[in-house]
């Protein structure tokens, strides 16, 4: 999905992201899930596979504002500083779409790395 969602809203509780793409699609996505899935080179690394730093401490995470970038994504800016990755439409529509496996998954490498979310 390379259009833009239809609507974008900053709730800021209960703390997401909503959108809704023209398929109909709906998607609430937590400010911590963003966060810790940010496509920057921060948190994802600089490209190669295993570089990805696993982001803990994010729980109460916010989003004090979204900036649009163009016609193609927008800057989230968290209250952690963070500011510097940039969500286009097709990674927003994939976080939404995949929310289930990628949490699961983060949660998996928490738990590994030893580190219990204070939620």
């Amino acid at each position: 999905m390379d259009t833009p969602p239809v609507e974008i809203r900053l709730r800021k509780t209960p703390r997401v992201v909503s959108l809704e793409f023209e398929d109909g699609s709906r998607f609430e996505l937590p400010f911590e899930y963003l966060r810790v899935h940010s496509p920057s080179a921060e948190v994802r690394g600089h490209g190669a596979a295993g570089q990805e730093v696993l982001q803990t401490g994010k729980e109460n995470v916010q989003v004090t504002r979204i900036e649009p970038i163009g016609h193609y994504a927008v800057r989230l800016h968290f209250d952690d500083g963070h500011n510097t990755g940039l969500y286009t439409w097709k990674y927003l529509y994939e976080l939404g779409r995949d929310q289930e496996r990628n949490w699961q998954t983060y949660l998996d490498r928490l738990s590994a790395a030893g580190y219990a979310r204070k939620s």
